[in-house]
C-alpha cells in the first residue's frame, strides 16, 4: 500500500465521497443478506405451516428490500464516480504542473510517449481503482465478514466444514497477485516503448518519407507491437493457470454443503429452508472470493499506474530557486553578464566547458562560432539556467544567478532557438506567447521587423491564421522568422539568437540583420552562428573547441591572424577580396 499512501494527499481531501460511496455499499451488502432470510421464511415458516395468506406481504418486502438496495446502490455509483474524476482531475493537474518544472535534465533522456501514457493509461487506471475497485476490494472482505456470521447463526457445524476450503482459495489467490503485478508492469513498459514509436513516427514523418524508410518503421513497430502482444499472452497465461484452479476450489465448497448439509436434512438436523438459505449465503462468500482475482487484477494495475506517476511526482528538480530569492525588477535591470572560470559536464559526458570567462556589458553583442560540441549552446543553457553551474559562476549585474528567481530571470531573456517550435494555434497567438499584454499594433511591428508581415497578409486569415502542429504549412524561413518576432515581442534585456537566421536565405538574413540592430540597442546580445556574416558587427567574437576558447576578438581582429575563425571566413567568402589581401599580408609578414 506504499504506492496509494504515496498518492494520500489526492484523494484523502476527498475523503467525504470516500466514506460516502463505502457507507453506500456497506448498506448495499447489508440488504444483499435479507434474501437468504426470507427464503428460509418462505420455505419453512409459509410454505412448510401452508401460510399462503403471507405469500402477498412477503413479495411487498421483497420488493421495498430491492427499491432500497437499488437506491443504494446509484449513491455508491454516483459517489464513487465523483471521487474518481475528481482525483484524477487533482492528480493530472500535479503531473502537468511537474513536467512544467522538471529541469532541462530530466528531459534529457525522458520520452514523450512514455509521458502521454502515464498521463492517460495510468491515470484511467488510478481513477477506475480509487472510484470503484478500492470499495469493492472493501465489499468482498464485508460480504465475507457478514456472510460468516449469518451462516454461523444457522449451524456452526455445517460453516465450518463448508469452509474448509477458503484458507486454499485465498492461497491461491495471493499467489495470483505476486504472479500478476510484475506481468502487470511488463505490458505497461512495453506499451510505453509502443506509445514512444508512434510519437516519434508521427512527429518524424517528413524524414521518414524522404528517407523512404517506411517498411523500417513498420518493422520497427511490428517488434514493438509483438513485445506487447507477448506481455499480454503471458499476463493471460497467469490469468488460465490460476482462475480454473480457484474455481475448482471454490466449486468444492459447494459440493460439501450439499453433502453435509443434505444428510443433516434427512437426519432433521436442518431443514430445508436452513438448508437453501445456506446455500445462498455460501455462494455470497465464494462469488468475493471467485472474484478476487478480478479486483487483485485492478489492484495490481493501478499500483503499477501509481508507481509510475509517483516516479515523476517524485522527481527532482534539479533547477529551482533558492529560500529567499532575488525577484528581478525589469526598470533596474541593465543586464551585465559575466562568466567567471565556468567549468561545465552534463551529466555522464565529458566536460562541455573549461574555465570559461567572459564580461558581456549592457548593449554588446557578444558572438560564438565553432563546430558541433564545442560548447556554444551549453554556455546559452547555463546563462538561462537550464542547468546549474557547479564550478564557477555566472552573474547578472553582479547577482549571481542561482540566486535570483528563476522566473524573473527568464522573463529578462528571449531566445531564439535553432529547432523553431510554434504552437497549434493562430499566428497571433504564437507571437504574442511570450507576453499578456500586447497589442496587435506592436505585433505588427515585430512582424515587419523581422519581414514576416508581408507573408502572414497573404495568408487566409492573416494574423488570425491557424498553424499546424509544431508549424506545419509554414517553410522554415516563415516559422524562425515568427519565433524571432515572439522573442523580440518580450521586449528582453537580454537576446540569445541561437543560429536564428539558419532557415532563411542571405537577401532576407541581411534584411533581418537591420533590423536587429535597431533591437539591440540597449540589450546585451548572445549570438550562436555558422555564418560569418550574422556575426561581423558583434563587439566579441569568441571561437570554441571542444568547451575551449580558442580565439576570441572583433572580426576585423580575428580575420587578420590565423586559425579557425579565418579558416571558415575562406571558405564561406572564397571570393571575397578581403580574403586575399589578408593572406598576402600574412605571406609578406611571413617573409619577412
Amino acid at each position: 500500500m506504499e504506492v496509494f499512501k504515496g498518492l494520500k494527499r489526492f484523494y484523502w481531501p476527498e475523503r467525504k465521497l470516500l466514506f460516502a460511496s463505502i457507507f453506500c455499499l456497506i448498506c448495499t451488502t447489508a440488504l444483499g443478506l435479507v434474501y437468504p432470510n426470507l427464503l428460509r421464511y418462505l420455505i419453512d415458516d409459509i410454505i412448510a405451516l401452508k401460510k399462503f395468506d403471507q405469500v402477498p406481504m412477503l413479495a411487498l418486502l421483497v420488493v421495498a428490500v430491492i427499491s432500497v438496495k437499488a437506491v443504494f446502490q446509484f449513491l455508491h455509483g454516483f459517489s464513487g464516480g465523483r471521487l474518481g474524476n475528481k482525483v484524477a482531475y487533482n492528480m493530472r493537474e500535479a503531473m502537468y504542473e511537474k513536467l512544467q518544472y522538471l529541469s532541462f535534465q530530466y528531459y534529457d533522456q525522458a520520452r514523450t510517449g512514455d509521458l502521454m501514457s502515464r498521463l492517460t493509461a495510468d491515470l484511467e487506471a488510478i481513477r477506475i481503482f480509487i472510484g470503484f475497485g478500492f470499495a469493492q476490494i472493501l465489499n468482498v472482505f464485508l460480504m465475507i465478514g457478514f456472510g460468516t456470521i449469518m451462516m454461523f447463526s444457522i449451524n456452526w457445524k455445517l460453516s465450518l466444514l463448508t469452509m474448509i476450503t477458503m484458507p486454499f482459495l485465498a492461497f491461491a489467490a495471493i499467489r495470483f497477485e505476486g504472479k500478476i503485478h510484475p506481468a502487470f508492469r511488463s505490458v505497461r513498459a512495453s506499451m510505453s516503448s509502443m506509445t514512444t514509436a508512434v510519437q516519434e513516427n508521427i512527429t518524424g514523418v517528413r524524414t521518414v518519407k524522404s528517407f523512404a524508410r517506411e517498411p523500417y518503421e513498420v518493422e520497427k513497430f511490428t517488434i514493438r507491437n509483438e513485445d506487447y502482444r507477448m506481455n499480454n499472452v503471458a499476463t493471460s497465461q497467469i490469468w488460465s493457470k490460476y482462475f480454473p484452479v480457484m474455481e475448482l476450489i471454490a466449486n468444492l465448497s459447494a459440493v460439501i454443503l450439499l453433502g453435509a448439509g443434505g444428510y443433516m436434512v434427512i437426519k432433521g438436523t436442518l431443514t430445508v429452508g436452513e438448508l437453501v438459505a445456506f446455500f445462498s449465503l455460501v455462494w455470497y462468500i465464494i462469488g468475493p472470493m471467485w472474484g478476487i482475482g478480478f479486483h487483485i487484477n485492478n489492484y495490481t494495475q493501478s499500483k503499477a499506474s501509481g508507481e509510475k506517476i509517483l516516479e515523476i511526482l517524485h522527481q527532482y528538480i534539479h533547477v529551482k530557486d533558492v529560500e529567499h530569492p532575488v525577484v528581478l525588477s525589469p526598470d533596474v535591470v541593465q543586464g551585465r553578464v559575466r562568466f567567471n572560470q565556468v567549468t561545465f559536464a552534463y551529466p555522464d559526458a565529458q566536460p562541455a566547458l573549461h574555465d570559461l570567462t567572459l564580461d558581456a556589458r549592457p548593449g554588446k553583442v557578444i558572438g560564438f562560432l565553432g563546430g558541433t560540441g564545442s560548447g556554444k549552446s551549453t554556455i546559452i543553457s547555463l546563462l538561462m539556467r537550464a542547468y546549474n553551474v557547479k564550478d564557477g559562476s555566472v552573474t547578472l549585474d553582479g547577482t549571481d544567478i542561482r540566486d535570483i528567481h528563476l522566473q524573473s530571470l527568464r522573463n529578462q531573456i528571449a531566445t531564439v532557438f535553432q529547432e523553431t517550435f510554434l504552437f497549434s494555434s493562430t499566428i497571433r497567438g504564437n507571437i504574442s506567447y511570450g507576453r499578456k499584454d500586447v497589442t496587435m499594433e506592436e505585433i505588427i511591428r515585430v512582424a515587419k521587423l523581422v519581414k514576416a508581415h508581408d507573408f502572414i497578409m497573404e495568408m487566409p486569415l492573416g494574423y488570425d491564421t491557424v498553424v499546424g502542429e509544431r508549424g506545419m504549412g509554414l517553410s522554415g524561413g516563415q516559422k524562425q522568422r515568427i519565433a524571432i518576432a515572439r522573442a523580440l515581442i518580450k521586449d528582453p534585456k537580454i537576446l540569445i539568437l541561437d543560429d536564428a537566421t539558419s532557415a532563411v536565405d542571405m537577401e532576407t538574413e541581411q534584411e533581418i540583420q537591420a533590423g536587429f540592430k535597431e533591437v539591440m540597442k540597449g540589450r546585451t546580445t548572445f549570438i550562436i552562428a555558422h555564418r560569418i556574416s550574422s556575426l561581423k558587427h558583434a563587439d566579441e567574437i569568441i571561437v570554441l573547441d571542444k568547451g575551449h576558447v580558442v580565439q576570441r576578438g572583433t572580426h576585423d581582429e580575428l580575420i587578420r591572424q590565423e586559425g579557425p575563425y579565418l579558416d571558415t571566413y575562406r571558405i564561406q567568402y572564397a571570393d571575397h577580396p578581403d580574403v586575399a589581401e589578408s593572406s598576402s599580408s600574412q605571406e609578406r609578414r611571413a617573409v619577412q
